[in-house]
């Protein structure tokens, strides 16, 4: 039987502690992510890819992280890894203190759903539908009571400053900026332990990019935790704290400096 798989007492315990964590949860002294020595490999026909070669990270509650890296550094796949996308080779994820390698399919497509906030640079809206049902999308798969979902939507949209007029009109009517906007306000629908934003700022203008940044800083201050993956150095300087990954390795920016002085290159592979 496979690790993803066992039923245990412990496991059934350390499930139940994660999917039921309070969302007004305080600090506390355990890392909101926690990876420790993580591997991930991939087989194809060409042979192994080794896309993560021990990478430890730990991610504060209410921090603003950024990861950055080039194109085949590995970044992509550490981002997947924490949205509970992939699983390690070897290693451990915890998030919230819990492995989620606990849990079975259904109980992290459900903790995707809660405990985990979304951004993506292609923005991913329903272009025909408003940004008020876009926002509400994800509490479809929830159990959150259909009277309470656009009440939610709104706080949402009202955190990202998002002006009400805008609130019936449908995505493909917004401009870049705003689409951004409300693909974060869905990310903060179901009020998550953690933002994943992936090259959020990628498809924008300088001015409007900005603004996307400010909106992630003001979350940030109101005790969100922001992963923020990009390959800018500009954007990465809006965060609390950059870390490098290069050829599957994750480095301080001291380290990456010292790479780069030395004249290392990101690997080639998985990005």
């Amino acid at each position: 039987m496979s690790l993803f798989s066992r039923k245990s007492q412990a496991a059934d315990a350390a499930r139940a502690e994660l999917l039921s964590v309070p969302k007004s949860r305080g600090a506390s002294s355990i890392p909101v992510i926690d990876v420790q020595n993580v591997h991930r490999i991939y087989e194809s026909a060409a042979g192994y890819t080794h896309a993560l070669k021990g990478v430890s990270l730990q991610v504060k509650r209410g921090e603003f992280l950024c990861i950055m890296g080039p194109s085949g550094s590995g970044k992509s796949t550490l981002m997947n890894l924490l949205g509970c996308l992939d699983t390690p080779t070897s290693g451990t994820y915890r998030l919230e203190g819990v492995d989620v390698s606990t849990l079975d399919d259904d109980e992290l497509a459900e903790l995707r759903a809660t405990r985990l906030g979304f951004v993506f640079q292609s923005f991913n809206l329903l272009p025909r539908a408003t940004v008020l049902r876009n926002v509400m999308l994800p509490l479809t798969y929830t159990d959150t009571p259909v009277n309470q979902r656009t009440e939610r939507a709104v706080r949402a949209l009202t955190a990202v400053g998002l002006p009400p007029e805008y609130y019936d009109h449908r995505s493909n009517e917004l401009s870049g900026g705003q689409m951004q906007r409300v693909a974060i306000a869905r990310a903060l629908v179901n009020d998550p332990a953690v933002i994943l934003a992936d090259e959020p700022t990628g498809n924008l203008d300088q001015a409007t990019g900005k603004m996307v940044l400010e909106t992630f800083r003001k979350l940030r201050e109101r005790g969100k935790t922001v992963v923020l993956i990009t390959h800018d150095a500009d954007v990465a300087s809006w965060s609390d704290r950059v870390v490098h990954i290069r050829d599957g390795h994750l480095l301080t920016e001291e380290q990456e400096r010292q790479a780069v002085a030395e004249g290392g290159a990101g690997g080639r592979g998985r990005t």
